[in-house]
């Protein structure tokens, strides 16, 4: 009984585990002189039709400077406050910072396999803005991508693991 029972968990988590696709992203913000303030920053997925699918990174500090990270704020933050909170976390100094997400929406759910488009924002008091956006597809096949540096930015990886 209990070898049976061990055997069902272990197929179990062995079919969620290949069922969903893992997003890696590696973000490098770039030093600066001078005065300096940790960005606000903002990574979000959109839909094929230009519809936000999931917030993966949220880092800010007071919730009044959250409309300076406008791209986002239009997009998705000031309709959806209980996610704002549910993402947020605090600023980060340069630095590079590897993060791993499941491929799933603001919901959980998986995403549909389809044309999605990565988008990253990046925004610093008495600083500049950058926006970042790279296109790609959930089509069951890992990929990687080399996002080039910006002004805020040095170059980032984007991959996805199926």
């Amino acid at each position: 009984m209990i070898k049976t029972w061990a055997f069902l968990v272990l197929t179990l988590i062995f079919t969620v585990q290949a069922r969903g696709a893992e997003i890696e992203l590696s973000i490098n913000l770039a030093k600066q002189t001078g005065e300096y303030h940790n960005p606000y920053v903002a990574v979000w997925i959109e839909d094929d039709a230009g519809k936000s699918v999931r917030t993966l990174v949220l880092w800010r500090e007071g919730a009044k400077w959250l409309k300076d990270i406008r791209t986002w704020w239009r997009k998705v933050g000031r309709r959806a406050p209980e996610l704002v909170d549910s993402v947020t976390s605090a600023t980060r100094p340069a630095g590079d910072y590897r993060l791993n997400f499941s491929a799933n929406d603001d919901n959980g759910e998986p995403l549909a396999q389809g044309n999605y488009t990565l988008k990253f924002e990046v925004v610093r008091e008495n600083g500049g803005r950058a926006i970042i956006k790279q296109k790609f597809r959930l089509n069951g096949q890992a990929q990687s991508y080399d996002l080039q540096g910006t002004l805020e930015t040095n170059p980032t990886k984007f991959s996805i693991k199926e």
